[in-house]
């Protein structure tokens, strides 16, 4: 959840400003705001800050939008820095940098590796590849304007009706970006950490570019990382009425993958790697180049046509159980129409859009020696197919409520050739998943800057090739599809913000992967029913005029319904109640300074079978620096002060049968974190 809404320049330190200047306009009773002027002084392609949080409250249903102001406080480094306080959002770094395990309402529960259930775009394109998986790595936390999120259905503006929705991160342009900007932080266990980024208009042409490198030995053994990414967009207008911007985004990312450990072997000596990861060397090293466009034409005061298309390229050298080597090839467009014009004389927003995507890769596989290829052991041809057209529409049928009615057509194809038949036979197939998501609710404008909202959505989320194929078999499984009721309620008053959302999810054949003891994946099977609900709570703050109180807070009631075997079990994989919370005493001058603490109240469920738990823990942090629109910055960031032992993720099992077993991945222990940044 971002800070209280401020004009941009005043940065986080709204604490210092009178309370009546803490809340922005609120949400208009009329249509939304979606068609933008022609001025030369800002992006089309591009919406602002401002824009896109006006967007968001015409929502009836879960969403959010993160301020990049509200975390450069800090280190500023991982998924887990940019949306460890998103309302909604699960995240916790499995070995200390970006390769995390991230979840929204149990998406991708028990996918222990990558990232599956959560749509991740850039500037609305996606960046997930075309099967549905997706890389942490592929976004950088300091080349954004601001993320949104969208949790859920609500994300059917996307295309995207996945259990878990959808993440936007919004790149910078040379509009909103700072001429020059230079940052650099180093702290605990080898980590360094810098950017360079420029942003520039000149004439009807505006340009932002970012440089970064991270590298960090790591907190545990056999865990250094290193990323160098480099993202780049052009903007060019061609007519008043018509902007193209063009992406590039380079990103190299060498990573040691120290593994789980067991339960035991945590409490005496978390730093410790699993000795199979050492033995076999594993690790997960990547290439990626993508290259995006993006056209927006005004078609005139009330409509808009816009056209995102991408093309990227992956290496990727992935020594895990198996040496896999793979070369995969994405390629897509998005096609979108908007309309605002009145309906019967009633305010409303429609929305079509239709989006084709198709990837290609060429998977090796070969027997891990020490980390290098042996012989071979298969080689798969997968071709991934996603045809989307999906469509959404809001009527205001009173002066103050709006009624939405969305769906969404998907057909899928999934699509293996083996071709190197071994003694298990022809592992080939050729499977098209197709589905239905409608989507009803309603938004209701209590009052000027309070909303109250409830929706009911179907979901369908086919299956990517690490169910199909990602472990030493092939498992068919079906898509997983579930029915989601939701209601809550948003406002931003002088001296309070608040995001509140209670949400059922009935879901069918979900997918839940299992790893062996060892911690070796050993594929996926479909649940055939399960329940997911819970709540999403975000609370912003002003105490005292000078004090700011952020806080998120997550209840998660994931279990199976009369399962034959496992009756109404808990699923295992992620904290039943998780709560972050942080107090910053800021001055007018920019300072701050204050603690910050996260709490994973009760223990939870590894296996199945629940006989085996991940321990409750209470983690204790600190920041201090000073932050200024321009001139100098600084930080100083301290993590885990009590230098708790804690599992900060797990792998999933079926039975345990309370038997301890490497399934636990410690969390980083005590760590300090210093930066200092320049802007011009």
């Amino acid at each position: 959840m971002s800070l209280l809404r401020v004009p941009r320049t005043a940065l986080l330190f709204a604490a210092a400003m009178p309370a009546a200047a803490l809340a922005d306009d609120p949400p208009s009773h009329t249509a939304p705001d979606v068609i933008v002027s022609a001025e030369g002084e800002r992006s089309l392609t591009v919406p602002t800050m401002e824009e896109a949080r006006r967007r968001l409250d015409t929502t009836p249903g879960g969403v959010d939008l993160v301020d990049p102001e509200t975390y450069k406080i800090g280190r500023a480094a991982s998924v887990f820095d940019a949306l460890g306080f998103a309302t909604g959002v699960f995240v916790q770094p499995r070995f200390g940098a970006d390769e995390s395990r991230i979840s929204i309402r149990g998406s991708g529960i028990q996918r222990t590796f990558h990232l599956r259930g959560i749509q991740f775009l850039q500037d609305g394109i996606p960046l997930n590849l075309a099967d549905g998986s997706g890389d942490f790595q592929a976004i950088d936390p300091l080349a954004v304007s601001y993320i949104e999120v969208w949790r859920g259905a609500n994300a059917l503006v996307y295309g995207s009706t996945t259990l878990g929705g959808a993440i936007n991160y919004v790149t910078p342009t040379g509009f909103v970006a700072a001429p020059l900007q230079a940052r650099a932080a180093v702290g605990s266990f080898g980590f360094a950490h810098g950017q360079l980024s420029a942003g520039l208009v000149e004439g009807k042409s505006d340009f932002y570019g970012s440089v970064t490198e991270l590298y960090q030995d790591g907190y545990r053994d056999h865990s250094r990382q290193n990323n160098g990414r480099g993202f780049f967009n052009y903007g060019y207008r061609v007519r008043d009425d018509i902007e193209t911007r063009f992406y590039l985004s380079i990103v190299n990312s060498d990573s040691q993958l120290p593994g789980s450990i067991s339960k035991r072997e945590l409490e005496q000596d978390p730093r410790k790697a699993n000795p199979v990861n050492v033995l076999l060397d594993q690790k997960r090293d990547f290439n990626l180049a993508r290259v995006a466009n993006k056209t927006v034409w005004l078609i005139d005061g009330e409509s808009q046509l816009q056209v995102s298309t991408f093309y990227s390229w992956k290496d990727l050298y992935h020594p895990i159980f198996q040496v896999l080597d793979i070369e995969s090839q994405d390629f897509g467009a998005d096609i979108r129409y908007t309309n605002q014009s009145n309906l019967w004389g009633l305010g409303n927003l429609f929305l079509l859009g239709f989006s084709p995507v198709q990837g290609l890769a060429d998977d090796n596989r070969f027997v891990n020696v020490n980390g290098k290829p042996g012989a071979r052991t298969n080689e798969y041809r997968q071709t991934a197919t996603n045809l989307n057209l999906y469509g959404e529409d809001q009527l205001m049928v009173l002066p103050r409520t709006w009624f939405v009615l969305g769906a969404q057509l998907v057909e899928a194809r999934r699509k293996l050739e083996d071709r190197f038949i071994t003694a298990s036979g022809d592992e080939s197939f050729d499977v098209t998943y197709r589905g239905f998501s409608p989507k009803v609710g309603a938004r209701y404008d209590a009052m000027p800057g309070v909303q109250v909202f409830g929706n009911v959505s179907r979901s369908f989320e086919p299956p990517s090739f690490g169910e199909l194929a990602g472990g030493p078999g092939i498992t068919q499984v079906q898509p997983q599809t579930a029915t989601t009721f939701e209601i809550g309620t948003r406002g931003n008053m002088p001296n309070v913000k608040w995001d509140l959302a209670i949400y059922r999810s009935h879901v069918y054949d979900e997918l839940l992967g299992v790893n062996g003891p060892n911690g070796i994946f050993l594929g996926t099977t479909n649940v055939p029913n399960t329940i997911h609900q819970g709540v999403e709570a975000g609370l912003d703050l002003i105490l005292a005029e000078r004090f700011l109180l952020r806080q998120v807070y997550l209840y998660n009631d994931f279990r199976f319904d009369d399962n034959l075997v496992y009756g109404n079990n808990e699923l295992p994989g992620i904290p039943r109640q998780y709560y972050r919370a942080e107090l910053l005493y800021q001055t007018p001058s920019g300072y701050y300074v204050g603690p910050d603490i996260t709490w994973s109240p009760e223990k939870y469920p590894v296996d199945m079978a629940n006989t085996l738990f991940a321990d409750p823990y209470f983690l204790i942090g600190f920041k201090a620096g000073f932050r200024t629109p321009s001139g100098w910055s600084w930080f100083v960031d301290a993590r885990n002060l009590t230098n708790e032992k804690f599992a900060a993720s797990t792998g999933v099992i079926a039975d345990a049968r309370g038997l301890d077993s490497r399934q636990f991945v410690p969390g980083d222990g005590r760590a300090f974190y210093v930066g200092l940044e320049w802007r011009m």
